[in-house]
């Protein structure tokens, strides 16, 4: 089972802490989500209300689909609500265009899916992290790592082709460790 839907079904049980690793795993890319609609003021709230409604609709969620996309729609759905509440501002052309599809679905997927590789990344050992981290979200070369880790440019490589096929592994729900995550 995937961790998403482990969280999901605890949360279906009313299990508190549930509720406190949905706020640490996704929230972070919750507000980089929300900020994108309701600004950087309003995020942290319209985060809280998504994950009062986690809770409350916690039996409403299907253990069939997606837990991250559900989460997801329903802080897009709180972002809406936000938006629609301010009547008075004019609706920001760019922001619109950002927005693929007509209610934002393919832009939500995209967020938890990036959540869904963060968590993953944190599975992987340090050393592939560490290089998979410095070449993606640093925009470094395999030279480059090999001479920020002091490692040799193979051994830099050897990691990343590991670390890929890991992280697949993982966000695919087999961990390469021994079993199902």
């Amino acid at each position: 089972m995937e961790s998403g839907q482990a969280i999901g079904s605890r949360l279906a049980r009313h299990d508190e802490g549930a509720l406190e690793d949905v706020y640490t795993t996704y929230g972070p890319s919750l507000r980089a989500y929300l900020t994108r609609f309701v600004g950087r003021d309003e995020a942290e709230d319209v985060l809280q209300r998504t994950l009062l409604d986690v809770w409350r609709f916690a039996g409403r969620y299907d253990a069939s689909q997606r837990f991250s996309s559900w989460v997801f729609t329903i802080a897009h759905r709180r972002a809406i609500d936000t938006l629609r509440a301010r009547r008075h501002d004019i609706v920001d052309v760019d922001l619109a265009r950002t927005l693929v599809g007509e209610d934002g679905r393919e832009t939500a997927d995209r967020y938890a899916d990036a959540a869904e590789v963060r968590v993953a990344l944190g599975r992987l050992p340090e050393h592939e992290r560490t290089v998979l981290e410095l070449a993606y979200f640093g925009g470094l070369s395999h030279r480059e790592i090999a001479a920020r880790l002091d490692v040799a440019q193979g051994t830099v490589k050897a990691r990343a082709s590991r670390g890929t096929r890991r992280l697949a592994s993982i966000i695919r729900g087999i961990d390469t460790y021994g079993g199902v995550s």
